[in-house]
């Protein structure tokens, strides 16, 4: 398997850039498996946390049901 992240030589992802970071997790806003995202265990980790600190800072939804009325 070939990592994405790793082939481009990603060393730092930002939780900021959430246009990043969307594909990454499925249409219900769970985060994607690294089977599914196609990532080695390092980068998996690196998104996992990242997507966790977004949807912590209110940049990403924790569902898909949550919008901002």
């Amino acid at each position: 398997m070939h990592c994405k992240l790793c082939e481009d030589n990603i060393s730092y992802l930002d939780y900021k850039n959430t246009k990043f970071l969307r594909p990454f997790v499925t249409a219900q806003f769970k985060i994607g498996t690294s089977r599914r995202n196609e990532l080695c265990a390092k980068h998996q980790r690196m998104i996992a946390n990242a997507i966790k600190l977004a949807r912590f800072m209110a940049l990403m939804p924790y569902t898909r049901n949550q919008t901002v009325k």
